[in-house]
């Protein structure tokens, strides 16, 4: 396992929809548990492929004191509003009030290709809107009704 750089807002991998995963194996574990090391690391709350410079579907989500690690994700439900601040391990030192969905249900693969469901509401859900949207090169920052500096 390894530490991987997350990379920061102005790189154009940020802004790019990443590609499907199609292969379950050793590359896609390794970045897996690569991507758990690095936002272990970071203190973070998620982490998304592109982050680290992969253009693949893939987010992990540390919430609830578990991690969710989501390959091909697609959100199939959402309901509620919540509105909240937001700050990014790709944009350091900023944070931005973001109205998200209160509960959401995710479907994706798991490591290993298996298909799961996922309920979350609040802050988890909050969570994996924020991760689902840098799989389309979209950032929190795109949606803020407004961002501030630390």
């Amino acid at each position: 396992m390894a530490i991987r750089n997350i990379i920061q807002v102005g790189d154009e991998t940020l802004r790019k929809k990443c590609f499907e995963v199609t292969d379950f194996g050793p590359k896609t574990q390794q970045l897996i548990d690569d991507m758990k090391d690095t936002l272990f690391k970071a203190d973070g709350a998620g982490l998304a492929a592109p982050q680290v410079g992969v253009l693949r579907r893939i987010f992990i989500v540390y919430a609830e004191n578990k991690y969710y690690e989501c390959i091909n994700p697609v959100i199939v439900k959402q309901s509620g509003k919540q509105s909240g601040e937001e700050g990014c391990l790709s944009i350091k030192g900023q944070y931005g009030v973001v109205e998200r969905p209160m509960k959401v249900t995710v479907k994706a693969l798991d490591r290993f290709g298996k298909p799961f469901t996922v309920k979350a509401e609040g802050f988890t859900a909050r969570a994996f809107c924020h991760e689902y949207d840098h799989l389309d090169g979209i950032l929190y920052i795109d949606k803020a009704k407004s961002v501030s500096k630390e």
